[in-house]
């Protein structure tokens, strides 16, 4: 027996349907090709990975995961780290491949095999198999119990009732109820020895991603999940109400209403990013243009817009450049103003110049607070 999908309320159904406007409105809006949509999705898959991660105690920059992602030493990130990034970036490509697969179903062993690909790399945690014996989780600060996984025998049945689920249960519920339930059930049952949390948070973007709901990278609120104060609350809901042991009966409506209240504040964020990646772009093609400069590198400068530095060899990957050609325009942006370079060789790279930081601190100027959408006085703001 699993946990059970609850009934929605009229506050629910009016934050669902919020959250359907924002996917049509983002689903019309990424329908029309613009040349910074691959470094968008790519910084928006780089926070996922980053937020899923930094939920377990493994903390990288947005640019050192890039780097770890186009195959790239990072700059800063411990090489024990990095492995942990790099097998989460394995296991979220596979699942935006299999969100567009026409031939799919889930399986335990798809489920085993992605816990593998995350862990793998941790060989005395026996990664994609079944535990052996009982587990428990613990308040890193206090060192206190807070759950206990179902007994280890329970475990392969669980899996199989949940894979079932997966398949054909509760099909007429909304894909954002059912991607929540497959994450709370999933890291309830806690089947593996290690990266239950990361699979649980992976399944519920491979859940969304198989109905459609955008894609994964534009879907997942693992990078709303993994700020500090977000954190903290995604694991009081998940304890919420003294649940200390598999148990599967009880309300989970508080589970999903923070699964929807994320998805709510996260597709705001994205839509955000959206517009603002359109009208920045536009704004350095027009500077650059002024400059008589290549239009090519505005993608230099775009990258340093959205995150703190630029190495060298992402913007030759990125315009398909030769290391010259890249190096001279790098060294005319830093000339002009545009970029400043630090470090040297290898560790070489290019943060924001006084134009560029002016930029940005406009930019930064205009962010609003996000609207939650279950506040009383939501609506009046």
């Amino acid at each position: 027996m699993l946990y059970g999908t609850p009934h929605l309320e009229a506050m629910d159904e009016k934050v669902l349907g919020e959250i359907e406007e924002m996917r049509r409105d983002l689903k019309y809006r990424l329908a029309e090709t613009h040349r910074w949509d691959g470094q968008l999705r790519r910084q928006l898959q780089a926070r996922a990975i980053q937020g899923s991660n930094s939920i377990e105690g493994y903390r990288a920059s947005v640019e050192d995961i890039e780097s770890i992602m186009s195959g790239e030493e990072p700059l800063e990130t411990s090489a024990a780290v990095a492995r942990e990034i790099a097998g989460y970036q394995q296991a979220l490509t596979y699942i935006q491949l299999l969100s567009r697969s026409p031939a799919f179903r889930f399986d335990t062993g798809l489920l085993h095999a992605l816990n593998f690909m995350m862990i793998g790399h941790h060989q005395d945690k026996t990664p994609g198999a079944v535990r052996p014996g009982g587990i428990y989780v613990r308040n890193s600060a206090t060192g206190e119990v807070v759950y206990e996984g179902p007994d280890a025998e329970k475990v392969p049945e669980l899996m199989d009732e949940l894979v079932d689920w997966l398949n054909s249960g509760d099909l007429e519920a909304p894909s954002y109820v059912r991607a929540a339930m497959a994450h709370f059930n999933l890291v309830s049952i806690h089947p593996w020895r290690d990266g239950n949390g990361r699979m649980s948070r992976a399944l519920q973007t491979l859940v969304l991603g198989r109905d459609q709901i955008t894609t994964p990278e534009f879907s997942s609120i693992e990078e709303w999940l993994g700020h500090a104060e977000n954190t903290v609350d995604y694991y009081r809901t998940l304890s919420q109400k003294g649940r200390r042991d598999w148990s599967p009966h009880g309300d989970t409506l508080h589970w999903v209403r923070f699964c929807l209240r994320a998805h709510h504040l996260q597709a705001q964020r994205v839509r955000r990013r959206l517009s603002e990646a359109g009208e920045v772009w536009i704004l350095l093609e027009e500077q650059i243009d002024a400059e008589r400069l290549n239009t090519r590198t505005v993608s230099a400068l775009y990258e340093v817009f959205v995150n703190r530095r630029l190495r060298r060899s992402r913007y030759q990957l990125d315009e398909s450049l030769s290391q010259g050609q890249a190096a001279r325009d790098l060294r005319d942006l830093a000339a002009r103003g545009w970029l400043k370079p630090y470090g040297e060789t290898k560790g070489r790279f290019y943060a924001p110049g006084p134009k560029m930081q002016a930029i940005k601190e406009e930019f930064g100027g205009r962010v609003t607070p996000l609207r939650d959408p279950y506040r009383v006085d939501a609506g009046r703001e």
